[in-house]
């Protein structure tokens, strides 16, 4: 049964909320009689048309894979593909370099020539040693520059800041470099080995600690704890060199140079503090 409501007995007068208009002589009252709407009514006006909803759709759509294609997105447009690939590049090649391709025979036959001309006066052995110290020095090189790639990834590309990303940028390389290890036991050539796990962590390492206090920081910090270590180790081996009666040659130059060298940036950065 439809519900009647009174009107206002005021001519053309409207009925709260429902837009029906009531009229009549005044002083005498009329209803408005009121329907309500029908619910397949409420439930068909309420749908989005199917030409506008395939039109967002194909809009998104071309959106997301415009995005795609321009290298914007990575996990949820997270990082820029300028920033990841390069560390994912490097890291490949990081793999191609523990295969085959990298093992001691071969990177002999280009090492050892190029060394012999750079130190014509080298034995045999010591190219030897020189060709290994290369290759160890590779290892260092190339996990920095991993590290670094991650770093600037993290800190660029996610707006980390610099210690959370330089702490995951050394983790990821760590890591890097045990699987990287793994996967060379399994290559005839090549050898795992622990102490190569180490030297490619020292290379993440000071690379991130490099990138998150800046470079002027890590040289001045490098510098101090260099000129520490020559004071106290040139002190202590002076001191069991005389001790034993055996001659400490350049020491005694070396080490009191380190001490007046960490003086003088003593003195200098306090005159700089104040100014």
């Amino acid at each position: 049964m439809p519900r009647a409501r009174t009107a206002s007995p005021i001519r053309g007068s409207s009925e709260a909320g429902n837009g029906t208009r009531t009229g009549g002589r005044a002083g005498k009252w009329r209803v408005a009689v009121m329907h309500g709407p029908v619910d397949g009514e409420v439930s068909r006006s309420s749908r989005i048309p199917p030409s506008i909803a395939a039109t967002l759709a194909r809009r998104v759509l071309t959106s997301t894979l415009r995005s795609v294609s321009r290298g914007r997105c990575l996990y949820h447009c997270g990082v820029p593909l300028k920033y990841w690939l390069p560390a994912a590049v490097w890291m490949a090649v990081i793999l191609w370099l523990s295969s085959d391709v990298g093992s001691a025979e071969h990177t002999e036959h280009l090492l050892v020539p190029l060394l012999h001309l750079m130190a014509p006066w080298a034995t045999p052995t010591q190219l030897d040693a020189l060709h290994g110290l290369v290759r160890k020095a590779g290892h260092l090189t190339e996990y920095a520059v991993l590290a670094t790639l991650w770093y600037r990834a993290l800190a660029r590309g996610r707006r980390l800041s610099p210690r959370p990303a330089a702490a995951t940028a050394f983790a990821i390389s760590l890591i890097w470099a045990v699987l990287d290890e793994a996967r060379q036991s399994l290559v005839p050539t090549r050898t795992a080995s622990a102490m190569d796990v180490a030297i490619d962590g020292i290379g993440a390492l000071l690379a991130t600690l490099i990138a998150a206090v800046g470079w002027r920081k890590a040289v001045d910090r490098t510098t101090t704890l260099l000129l520490w270590t020559g004071l106290v180790g040139g002190a202590a081996f002076l001191l069991l060199n005389a001790i034993a009666g055996v001659s400490s040659g350049f020491l005694w130059l070396t080490a009191p140079l380190a001490a007046v060298l960490l003086i003088a940036r003593t003195m200098y950065a306090r005159h700089a503090r104040h100014h």
